[in-house]
């Protein structure tokens, strides 16, 4: 038998996950939507990718959470630590994204803003995400062989569209027309092969939000990328099979530059009259809560939406996986990592204007919600003005923004002035992370936010360019953006979209300069990379562990109904 090609040291596996269902649910924020019971498994599934030369490695999870916590991936990598060298698995090259679905437990991110809605820290949650994790690296790691990694890429057309047209509709025009469509259209699949050729598992990237299943579902579920990676896993395993080399096909379906994509294909609708919603505030008659987006399935409900986007997401990853590769990987492993201060990250705009990034803070559209699942009261989208009342009401909650912050997230109206509230513990983040994976021609940008449509493809385009001008790619490289990765910290637009003031912009935590900051770190991570040197970081996330508020009450009951 002919030995594999650039062979790499693989392994892969996955573990499922539940948590507590009487939680409410981490995504949209809805007080009311609190768990009821189990729809579907939920799981994390990581990929280990080692490099036999240069005995580099890096790991990649894919969780079926809304996104990652600092303090969860804290956890995992002490837990590692303790199974392991310490030195085999690290924050450097240990790579966790969740999937954003919408449909799982909350209270495990550990900054006020994002838990108030579970009533705070809630551990159980927490402590099922860390293990889920911690033993899907575990097994995975046990079954290291040799095998090769090939990528491919398409277009899937009919899941995914842009939720925030008029806000994309801001960025330079000469920019816009580079590219087809408003939304990333691309799946971008990584297939993973034994030393025999044969097919082991799959990590593809897909533009589209975890919002098939509405803010009224209470059953916990992965939404329509949890949905197709168990239906790959099915169509690739025997029945009753487990998941996970060598016993089992792993399917991922991982996250990628969803910030103002939806799932919802039939757009936004008034629920009065079924009309399109207003273009630019996303309203019905002045009122934000009428405005509902339509899944393919909407006339059946949302479970049926959830099967077809799903659905849609599996077929094409089956195509690409049987399809002609691209490329098939070669090369070395490499992964740089920085913990940035993104209160005061310094940048530069492509005019050559120099600006800073601004402690973080929440606008006025934020509170509008989306037409995904949209807010209460009199916000709405696109609001770059303020209200007296509102300003006080926010005053109340946290502290009134200094001259300094108001004009640093200028054209933003802050309603929540998250970044100088500090009781009864931080709000949002100050320091968040970004990181750079190698394998071969493939790089992986692990953001910390949810990127728009167009703030990910400038991030893709600038890593491209530096790894060519550096000598460690070529053309037929890939880049890929996997987020929110590690640690959240909202959205991220363009400083063009940003002016627009939606929802996306509203949630761009710190300021019109986010982007902008966020990209020239990453093509230092790029270049340091290239020079084989170290990067250093000069802050650490903080802990304040111990202040966490937990108000959320156990589980009443968990057992079988009655008679059964």
């Amino acid at each position: 038998m002919t030995p594999p090609i650039n062979p790499y040291g693989l392994s892969l596996h996955s573990f499922v996950w539940v948590g507590v269902a009487e939680v409410n649910f981490m995504g949209y924020a809805n007080i009311k939507q609190r768990g009821t019971g189990l729809r579907q498994r939920i799981y994390a599934r990581a990929f280990i990718v080692h490099d036999t030369t240069t005995n580099k490695r890096v790991v990649h999870v894919t969780t079926d959470t809304a996104m990652m916590s600092q303090f969860v991936r804290q956890r995992v990598l002490q837990r590692l630590h303790q199974k392991f060298e310490p030195s085999l698995y690290t924050h450097e090259n240990v790579m966790i994204t969740g999937t954003h679905s919408h449909s799982g437990p909350g209270g495990f991110l550990g900054y006020l803003l994002y838990d108030l809605t579970a009533l705070g820290w809630v551990n159980q949650t927490a402590e099922a995400i860390v293990a889920g994790i911690v033993r899907s690296i575990e097994r995975a790691h046990k079954h290291m062989r040799p095998g090769t990694i090939s990528a491919h890429v398409g277009e899937l057309l009919n899941a995914s569209v842009n939720r925030s047209p008029s806000s994309y509709e801001l960025n330079p025009a000469e920019e816009r027309a580079r590219y087809r469509y408003n939304t990333d259209k691309e799946m971008t699949l990584l297939r993973f092969n034994d030393a025999s050729g044969k097919g082991i598992g799959q990590l593809n990237w897909f533009a589209t939000h975890g919002t098939s299943m509405n803010n009224t579902n209470t059953l916990v579920t992965g939404d329509n990328k949890g949905y197709a990676a168990i239906k790959f896993e099915q169509a690739m395993n025997p029945p009753e099979s487990p998941t996970g080399w060598p016993e089992g096909f792993v399917a991922a379906f991982s996250q990628t530059n969803m910030g103002d994509v939806s799932p919802n294909t039939e757009g936004a609708k008034c629920l009065d009259t079924g009309l399109p919603c207003d273009y630019k505030h996303s309203t019905c008659n002045g009122k934000n809560e009428l405005c509902v987006a339509r899944g393919p399935g909407w006339q059946q409900g949302d479970f049926a939406s959830n099967q077809i986007i799903g659905d849609r997401q599996y077929q094409k990853a089956r195509e690409l996986y049987h399809s002609r590769p691209r490329t098939v990987l070669s090369g070395p492993i490499d992964y740089r990592h920085i913990y940035l201060d993104m209160s005061k990250t310094a940048f530069t705009y492509d005019n050559g204007t120099a600006g800073h990034t601004c402690p973080p803070a929440m606008g006025y559209s934020m509170a509008a919600g989306t037409t995904d699942g949209p807010g209460q009261f009199d916000f709405y989208q696109g609001q770059n003005t303020s209200n007296p009342l509102w300003n006080f009401a926010g005053s109340i909650v946290t502290k009134t923004p200094s001259r300094e912050q108001a004009a640093c997230h200028h054209p933003k109206p802050i309603l929540l002035n998250t970044g100088e509230t500090h009781f009864p513990y931080e709000w949002q983040p100050k320091i968040v992370e970004l990181q750079v994976f190698r394998i071969g021609q493939v790089f992986v940008v692990g953001v910390p936010a949810e990127f728009t449509t167009m703030a990910g493809r400038r991030m893709r385009e600038a890593v491209k360019k530096a790894a060519m001008e550096q000598g460690i790619a070529g053309k037929d490289a890939i880049v890929v953006v996997s987020g929110p990765s590690n640690t959240y910290a909202s959205y991220t637009t363009t400083p063009e979209e940003y002016a627009g003031q939606r929802y996306e912009a509203g949630s761009t935590i710190f300021g019109p300069g986010s982007l902008p900051a966020y990209v020239q770190s990453a093509v230092r991570l790029v270049r340091s990379m290239a020079r084989k040197a170290r990067v250093e970081s000069a802050v650490a996330p903080p802990d304040f562990s111990r202040k966490f508020i937990s108000l959320q009450t156990g589980v009443v009951l968990d057992s079988h109904p009655i008679g059964k």
